[in-house]
Formats: C-alpha cells, structure tokens, sequence
C-alpha cells in the first residue's frame, strides 16, 4: 500500500469544517481592515529565496525542497510566503497604485524538517504583507488584526512578544559586538554557527542547538544598540499597543529564522503548543523589496501556521461547529420512483438545501438506517402509490411528526426552511 509522505497529512472531511471556518474568518477579518487576497505559485526560482530568505538562515541551508526542472533551471517549493509576495509586488507593478498595498494569503509550504506535533514537511499559513509603509501605526495595525482574527475564533490565552532588530545603521555595530562576544565562545558553538559568526552573527541567536542557546544567554541586545529613529519607531509602536490595550512583553532573543527582517519583530505564543509555542510571527523587512530588483520600499507582515493554530482550538476546547447531515434524504422504491426522487432532489438542491438519495440499491429498511447515519433532518419516501397520487408522507427525524405533502419541490421546500 502507497502512503502518505513523512510529514504531510491528509485533511478529511470531518476535519474540513474547521478548515474552512479558519479560511472564512481570515477572508471576514482581512476584508475588514482593507486586505486583498493574492494566490502565488507554489514553486519558484531557488534565487528568490536565497536572496531574499538569506543565505545563512536554517531555511536556506537545511530545509528548502530543491530540484533542477526538465530545463535546467533550478526550482524550489516555496518555504515561506513574503518573498513570493515581494516577487509579485514588484513584478506586477503594484506599487504603481495608491499606497499602502495591502495583501493576504492562504497556502502551503514546504520545509524539509524533523516531522513533530505542529511541525510538519507540508504545512498551510495565512498570512498577510502591507507595502509602503514605514509608520509605526502599521505595525500596531497588524498586531492587532492578528488579535482580532484570534479573537473571532475564541482563542485565549496568547502571549505578544516584541523586539526591534534595528535597521541598516545600527546593525553594523551591534554585529561587531556579536563578533567579539561570540569569537570568545567559539569553541562551544556548532559547527553551522561557526560559519555564521563571519557572515552574519546574529543567526547564531537564532540556533535551535541547546549549546549555542546556553552561549546566546548572556550575549549582547540588539535593542541596546538601536539607532534614534529605531528606538523612536519601537516606542510609538509600544505607545500605539498601550492605547489599545494590547498587553506585550519585549523579548530581546527574538530575531527570527529569515534574514530579511529590520526593526520591529514579533511572536503571538500559546502554552498550549508546548516546545512549539509560536503560533503567528512576523515583522518588518524594508529592505527586502529593492534587494530583490525594486525600489526602496517599507514592508511589513506576518504569518500563522493553520495546523498549530488548529492544535489550540482543539486543547482549549473551542467549538468548531456541528457537523450538520443533509436538510432531506428521499428514500424510493421501484423504477419510476426512482424517476421522481431523482428530479425531486435535484429541484431542491436547486433551491439550496443538502438533498440526498440513495445511490446503491438498498432496501427501504436500508435507506432509512443510511438516512440516520448522515443525520438527516427530514425523510420521504416514495413508492408507486406516492407517485400515482402525488402525495407522500415528510417525516421530521428528530420528533418523528409526519406532514402528509405534495410532490413538489416547493411544498416540501416551504416545511423544511420554516
């Protein structure tokens, strides 16, 4: 038997519902505050990712599916969204029209890692980006979408989590004091944060190697270190969070896993995620759209993993709504019942109830066990003598009244939707 591949789930039917509500309220949530849904490929050139993900990231240069295609050309399934976004923004012009540019999405990525509860191989975000921005105002507004999105659901018990990785001006200098304190470590790191001590020291902050977490304790802060308009960007943020009553703690060990991240970053935690606590994560990249071919612009954005988010609904016992069966089942007998129950549902369906008939020649006996193990609301059945007098007995499943109705669509339809 074929199965599955390591890390990757089947999503069933009975699990789809709560799929779907999770999309639906992101659509309801994003629409509300001005976002436009945008769908990108699922794969892309290897470069966009390597330039805009970062070269040193774990991303980059343990987890990315790559191959060659039948041209030659170096491809990968997409790890992360904002590159994408970013790729698209430029290429198709959007920053032509009038600014901010506001995006969301819903799609699947593809890491290759260690398959663990809320860490899979194929897993799905929503995410959203907003381009053309520098205020501290939009940091706060995504903040509190995120809040919001979570709220609608009935999610409890997030942790915000803050902290600002400064820009071009003042990283510089706070990497040379990375350097200085790490050099004096260097025989505890690994071997993968030895090669970033040189090229970019601040990833080793980012090292999952409990060793290298132990060194990473007492190194130096990047927020010690920001640049007056860093610092003043960070305060307003904290400022426009405080008025809005949005509680937060500053973590200064949050850099995040992809290298395009300036000034303010951010985590939303859960408890109930365990060792995998993050639930949504995000920040600022103004830097990441000219480094991949376009103008200087300001964006910032975040992203949540459905399946962690899923995992809390479930622990927090959040209500996911009932799994409804059909509005009718039309049970028949004989071929010119059949006949009838055919159009019969197909009219109702039409009407926009869930009809359902049998599909496999089962008794009446049959039919109605079948009825009740997909829940219907209501039942008919129909035989020669329902057809010849157009008349049938509509039974209410679950007080077992029974309407004596016309064979019509809309006679039965009008009981039904009372």
């Amino acid at each position: 038997m074929i199965k599955k591949p390591r890390g990757t789930e089947d999503i069933l039917p009975n699990d789809s519902k709560i799929w779907r509500l999770i999309e639906n309220t992101a659509h309801e949530i994003c629409a509300k505050y001005g976002y436009k849904e945008i769908r990108t490929p699922v794969f892309e050139d290897t470069s966009l990712f390597s330039r805009g993900v970062g070269d040193t990231t774990d991303v980059v240069q343990k987890e990315m599916y790559t191959f060659n295609d039948k041209g030659g050309r170096s491809i990968t399934l997409r790890p992360e969204g904002t590159a994408s976004l970013v790729r698209s923004y430029i290429e198709n012009s959007l920053y032509a029209n009038p600014q901010p540019t506001k995006l969301y999405y819903l799609i699947s990525c593809y890491r290759y890692e260690k398959p663990q509860s809320g860490r899979l191989r194929e897993f799905h975000q929503f995410g959203l980006e907003c381009f053309g921005s520098d205020s501290s105002a939009t940091d706060a507004e995504i903040i509190t979408l995120a809040f919001d999105f979570f709220k609608t659901l009935g999610v409890k018990d997030l942790s915000l989590n803050l902290n600002s990785i400064g820009c071009e001006k003042c990283k510089p200098k706070y990497n040379e004091e990375l350097k200085k304190y790490f050099s004096s470590h260097i025989d505890k790191l690994c071997d993968t944060c030895k090669d970033r001590l040189e090229k970019n020291p601040m990833r080793i902050i980012d090292c999952k190697s409990p060793v290298c977490q132990e060194v990473c304790a007492d190194a130096p802060r990047m927020i010690d270190y920001l640049c007056e308009d860093c610092d003043s960007h960070f305060n307003q943020l904290t400022s426009y969070l405080d008025k809005l009553n949005i509680k937060y703690a500053i973590d200064p060990n949050i850099v995040r896993g992809l290298d395009y991240y300036t000034k303010t970053v951010f985590e939303i935690t859960s408890d109930a995620l365990g060792a995998q606590s993050t639930v949504c994560g995000g920040g600022r990249y103004n830097g990441l759209v000219e480094e991949l071919g376009g103008k200087p612009t300001p964006g910032i954005g975040f992203a949540m993993g459905i399946e962690r988010l899923i995992l809390i609904l479930k622990s927090q016992g959040i209500e996911l709504g009932e799994s409804l069966g059909p509005n009718i089942f039309v049970a028949s007998i004989g071929d010119n019942a059949s006949l009838t129950a055919q159009k019969l549902v197909y009219d109702l369906r039409n009407k926009g109830l869930w009809a359902e008939r049998d599909l496999c020649d089962r008794s009446v006996k049959a039919q109605m066990k079948y009825a009740n193990k997909l829940g219907a609301c209501y039942s008919i059945v129909i035989g020669d003598d329902e057809v010849l007098n157009n008349k049938a007995s509509l039974k209410n499943m679950g007080t077992g009244e029974e309407t004596v109705v016309e064979l019509s669509c809309d006679s039965i339809y009008n009981i039904i939707k009372k």
